[in-house]
């Protein structure tokens, strides 16, 4: 439980990170813990963590603290060229949404939070 795992440093002048981790810069983050506050406000989420490694960062969020992820959100750089660098993750494994643009892949969840209004 002494195990103490640094944030990325800031590496030179112009703030960009070592290339020993990779990790979600603040508007990545501020958006999707914007979608996970309004997923725990309307009861689906009740929990997440965060898995900052050196091919990927990966956001999880979990329907219950002691079950698998219902969704993980992952940004692999290295794709970045290739399929996009972000990629939805359902809680089988099953990639569920790729693409190069953030809001682009957190989409399908969003659109569990909108709700039919009637007259």
């Amino acid at each position: 439980m002494s195990n103490v795992t640094p944030f990325p440093a800031q590496g030179g002048q112009s703030g960009h990170r070592t290339a020993g981790q990779i990790g979600f810069d603040r508007l990545e983050l501020q958006r999707i813990m914007d979608l996970y506050g309004r997923m725990v406000s309307a009861g689906h989420w009740r929990d997440y963590a965060i898995d900052l490694g050196k091919d990927a960062a990966i956001f999880s969020a979990f329907r219950r603290a002691t079950e698998r992820p219902e969704f993980r959100i992952e940004k692999r750089p290295a794709l970045r060229l290739r399929q996009g660098m972000w990629a939805l993750i359902g809680e089988a494994g099953a990639v569920l949404k790729r693409g190069q643009e953030l809001h682009g892949v957190l989409a399908p969840v969003e659109r569990k939070l909108l709700r039919i209004v009637g007259d």
